[in-house]
C-alpha cells in the first residue's frame, strides 16, 4: 500500500508553490507519511490539499476539524437514535445493523478505488487527545467496526495533508510520524507571483503600488491581525472594480490616510486605530508608518 508517486507535485495554474514547498510534500508522498503543513493564516494551507489532488488528478476528501470534532467521527459513528426510533416504527431496517453505520472521511479515503489526497484541517482546533486517537489508523491503515464486527483497510494509502494554526500543541508521538513543512509568508517576489495568477492583466504599475501598500499595512508593528494573502487578493479586486489610480496608494500618500479600501485588509476595530495613530504621528515627523 505504499505511495506511487508515478507523478510529482507541482504548481498548478492557481496555486504558486515555492521550490521548498514543492520538495517537502514529494517528500512526504515518497516517505507515505502524513504532511503536516503550518503557516500563518492565509498562507495557503487548506487550498494545498486541493492543488496536490489536482496536481496528480487524484480523488480529494476533506475532514475539517471543529472543536467538538471527535476522532472516531473520521472513522464512522454509529446511530443509536435512529435505529431505536426505526424499531419504534417497526422498520425491518433494525435488523441489520451496517444500515446505521455513517462513514467518516477517512473511511471513504480508505475505500478509495484511486489512491486519494486526505486532508485533516486545522487539527489543532480538537481536542489535545484528538492527534493520538488517530495514530493507530493512520500508521496501519487499518481499523475495526466493532459493531459489524468489520475490519476496513486502505485499498490505497492516502496522501495524508495535515493543517495547523499553532493553536495548540501537538503530542510529540504524532509529530514523529509526520513530514513537517512551515509555509513562510511570502516575499514581495513571490506575491507579485501569485497576484499574476489571479490578475493576469493587471497593470505593473498598479500591482507595484498595491504590494508596497500592503506590506508597509504588514509591518506596522502591534498588528493583531496582519493582512494575508487572500485579504490582499480581495483588495486588488476592490482596487480594479473602483478604479483606484496607482498614485493614491503610493508611500507619500500613506502618510496622510490609511490605504483606500482598507477594510478588506484591516478586520478589526484595534488595528484600525492603531494605524490611525500612527498615520497621525507619522504625518507631524514626517515619515511612512511601518518604515
Amino acid at each position: 500500500m505504499a505511495a506511487m508517486a508515478n507523478s510529482r507535485f507541482q504548481s498548478t495554474s492557481s496555486y504558486v508553490a515555492t521550490d521548498d514547498l514543492t520538495i517537502a510534500v514529494n517528500a512526504a508522498v515518497t516517505l507515505a507519511r502524513p504532511i503536516l503543513i503550518k503557516g500563518e493564516p492565509g498562507t495557503g494551507k487548506t487550498q494545498l490539499a486541493q492543488e496536490i489532488a489536482t496536481s496528480l488528478h487524484k480523488p480529494l476528501h476533506e475532514w475539517h476539524i471543529k472543536s467538538t470534532t471527535k476522532a472516531q467521527q473520521g472513522l464512522y459513528e454509529y446511530d443509536a437514535v435512529a435505529r431505536l426510533r426505526d424499531s419504534q416504527l417497526g422498520d425491518d431496517r433494525v435488523h441489520d445493523i451496517s444500515n446505521y453505520i455513517i462513514h467518516g472521511k477517512v473511511w471513504d479515503a480508505f475505500q478509495s478505488d484511486q489512491q486519494p489526497v486526505l486532508l485533516i484541517d486545522e487539527i489543532d482546533k480538537a481536542d489535545i487527545e484528538f492527534p493520538n486517537d488517530l495514530l493507530r489508523e493512520l500508521d496501519r491503515m487499518e481499523f475495526f467496526v466493532y459493531e459489524t464486527k468489520q475490519l476496513v483497510k486502505a485499498v490505497h494509502r492516502p496522501i495524508i495533508v495535515i493543517t495547523s494554526n499553532n493553536e495548540k500543541e501537538l503530542p510529540d508521538a504524532f509529530l514523529r510520524r509526520c513530514f513537517f513543512h512551515y509555509i513562510k509568508f511570502p516575499d514581495q517576489q513571490t506575491m507579485q507571483s501569485i497576484v499574476d495568477v489571479h490578475f493576469p492583466n493587471l497593470k505593473k504599475t498598479l500591482l507595484a503600488e498595491a504590494l508596497n501598500a500592503f506590506y508597509r499595512v504588514r509591518d506596522v508593528p502591534g498588528l493583531k491581525k496582519k493582512p494575508s494573502t487572500s485579504e490582499l487578493l480581495d483588495w486588488i479586486k476592490l482596487l480594479l472594480a473602483e478604479d483606484i489610480p496607482p498614485e493614491a496608494l503610493r508611500a507619500e500618500d500613506s502618510r496622510t490616510a490609511i490605504p483606500p479600501l482598507y477594510g478588506a485588509l484591516l478586520k478589526n476595530e484595534q488595528d484600525v486605530h492603531l494605524f490611525e495613530q500612527l498615520v497621525f504621528l507619522n504625518r507631524r515627523s514626517g515619515n511612512t508608518p511601518g518604515r
